[in-house]
């Protein structure tokens, strides 16, 4: 990665008052398979295996994309194929991912 990528860890606290206030547009790189079994409530999907950088939400004022996916290695791996298509708005990432949303006991949608 250049040395100007930038990478914002999103915590699960800092997550959830986002999607709550409407500041943060959840979109999970996971497999479509991983999604059906179970998603952060609102999560838009964007697969990494078929990542579309053009498929991304478009960049709003008051408003910032977050990146999530199991672990928090995929979310990378999306920002980075989305900053090299000049998507230079994708900063964060929710960097625990479902391991985390999952061992705190927050609700997930199916």
């Amino acid at each position: 990665m250049p040395d100007s990528f930038t990478v914002e860890n999103v915590s699960r606290e800092d997550l959830k008052r986002g999607m709550a206030d409407g500041t943060i547009v959840l979109v999970d790189v996971r497999e479509p398979y991983e999604y059906a079994d179970g998603h952060i409530p609102g999560a838009g999907l964007n697969p990494l295996q078929s990542f579309d950088p053009e498929a991304l939400p478009p960049q709003e004022p008051g408003k910032r994309i977050v990146l999530s996916c199991r672990s928090g290695k995929r979310s990378l791996v999306a920002m980075e194929r989305a900053r090299a298509a000049g998507r230079t708005d994708i900063t964060a990432h929710y960097a625990g991912g479902m391991l985390d949303w999952n061992a705190a006991g927050e609700p997930i949608e199916e």
